[in-house]
Formats: structure tokens, sequence, C-alpha cells
């Protein structure tokens, strides 16, 4: 996915924050990391498989393949 190092970056810097006595700012860069992933999913297709849909394996072969 191109969006990981941004969860990589807010869990550095909630890290960071909780290393140096910065409790509000740990709790913001887990707020970011739930908005963030919200985002994200937002913004990915949808997965026939999660909403009972074929398999991609199992879906219907391109036109002019046999079944």
């Amino acid at each position: 996915m191109r969006h990981d190092w941004i969860f990589d970056v807010l869990k550095d810097l909630r890290s960071y924050a909780q290393s140096n006595g910065l409790p509000a700012l740990a709790l913001k860069a887990d707020e970011a990391m739930r908005v963030a992933q919200a985002e994200v999913d937002a913004c990915l297709p949808p997965d026939p498989a999660a909403e009972g849909g074929p398999e991609p394996d199992e879906a219907t072969p391109p036109a002019g393949l046999a079944h």
C-alpha cells in the first residue's frame, strides 16, 4: 500500500512523545493514526470476497475463455 509510510511516521511520533513526557502529543498521534486508517480504508476499492462475492480466482473468466 502506498500509504504505509505515514503509519510508521505516526507510530514513531507516538513513541517519541511517550518516551519524552508528551502525553497529549501521544494521544494526538493515536488519533491521527485512526483518522489516517479510516481515510485510507475509504479510498480502497471494495473487496468482493469481503462482501460475499466470488474469490478473485473464482471470478468469471475473460470473454473467449472456456469456463
